[in-house]
Order: C-alpha cells, then sequence, then structure tokens
C-alpha cells in the first residue's frame, strides 16, 4: 500500500509500510490527536502506536490487516475531537553551573542573561510529544523560539542521567546516562525510566511538564 495522490492528501494520510506489520502515517500537526483517537479506540489489529515528528508508527497485531476502523480514524475530520493532555508533572531543575554548561552560551546567543532565560525555560508549560533516542527520553514541545538552539557540533562523550537539555526545537531530559549532544542547560533528579515500575517511562505522550527552578 503506498502513498496517495497529491489530489487526495486533504483526505487520505500518507503512509507506508515500513516492514509487514509497521505502517507509518503522515500526520502533520495533527499527530497528538490521531494518537488519542487510536488509543481511545482500543482497535484489535494494533499492537502499538509510537508518535513521532508529525506521524505515527503503527505496528499491527501478526496476520491482521488495517480495518475499516483504523482507516475511518486516520482520516476522520479532527473538528471538536479531544486532544490528550494527560498528567501534569512538576520537574525541579537545578539551571546553570556544573549541572547546566550551555547555559551561559546558550543565554548569551540568545541575548539574555542568565536568570531571564532560566524564567524563560521554566515559566511555560510543555507537552510531550514524544519518546524516543533513549528509552523514557521526552521530546517537549513548547520551547519558546528565543530559546531554539542547534545540538553540539561534538557530542559529548557522556551525558549524565538527569540532564534537562535542549536540541532544535525541543527541550528534553536524558533518562540515562551516555553520549549526546544536545546542549545541557540544567540537572533534575526525577527518575525518567525505571523498569521496575508499573509505568517504567514517566512522561508519556500528551504528558505535560512544568519546570521548577531550584
Amino acid at each position: 500500500m503506498g502513498k496517495y495522490t497529491r489530489g487526495q492528501s486533504h483526505v487520505h494520510p500518507a503512509w507506508r509500510w515500513i516492514s509487514e506489520r509497521g505502517l507509518q502515517v503522515v500526520t502533520g500537526d495533527t499527530t497528538l490527536a490521531r494518537y488519542t483517537a487510536l488509543i481511545t479506540l482500543n482497535l484489535p489489529e494494533i499492537e502499538d502506536i509510537i508518535p513521532a515528528v508529525g506521524s505515527l508508527f503503527l505496528v499491527l497485531r501478526r496476520g491482521e490487516a488495517v480495518s475499516a476502523d483504523l482507516w475511518t480514524a486516520l482520516t476522520a475530520p479532527l473538528a471538536g475531537m479531544p486532544v490528550l493532555t494527560g498528567t501534569l508533572h512538576e520537574i525541579a531543575v537545578e539551571y546553570g553551573g556544573a549541572a547546566g554548561p550551555d547555559l551561559p552560551a546558550l543565554a548569551e546567543q540568545a541575548g539574555m542573561d542568565a536568570a531571564t532565560y532560566i524564567n524563560s525555560h521554566a515559566a511555560g508549560e510543555y507537552s510531550v510529544a514524544f519518546l524516543g533516542f533513549q528509552p523514557g527520553f521526552p521530546y517537549l514541545h513548547g520551547l519558546p523560539r528565543a530559546l531554539h538552539a542547534p545540538r553540539r557540533a561534538s557530542p559529548r562523550v557522556r551525558v549524565a542521567a538527569g540532564s534537562v537539555a535542549i536540541g532544535g526545537m525541543f527541550t528534553g531530559i536524558y533518562p540515562a546516562g551516555g553520549p549526546g549532544g544536545w546542549q545541557i542547560i540544567g540537572h533534575t533528579k526525577a527518575v525518567m525510566f525505571d523498569p521496575q515500575r508499573d509505568a517504567p517511562a514517566l512522561l508519556m505522550p500528551g504528558d505535560r511538564v512544568h519546570f521548577v527552578p531550584l
């Protein structure tokens, strides 16, 4: 099954099969709304739904095909459809210093002093767009445009677990230590991923985050 024609694109999703069971569906800025619809329907042919930037990756159960209900969920108008808001998490962050070595340079780049930069980062409410890179790594949407910054030209060999960072238009939190190329602005003691918990990832798509400076 392939990509639909341009004339149909306002009605039909563009999709492609990644494997015999994996279906990537282009959703644009409706990703969370489509994700909400699908998890609410709990369709029996879907084994997993993985949101990403502008798309959803659907894993179908072995031997299943795209049903009429799934097709409808992917093509139905979104007017009036509730968008997943999820749980609000307040996450305490130590900004700057050894915890956030890239903050001074980013503040200068944004034309701010460090305190203004911290207040700007912590002022808004973020939403979890999707998880990736590491288990439980949240890509948080809602970063003020003035704070957007490219990833480092040379990634660090090791970034500490709990590091709060900026990469492009997203802010995120490293669940585990390891190599990383995002700009580090702070650190939290919140445990982002614990395989022993009933829900291993602290944050899920649609959840909301408010950072609290220490």
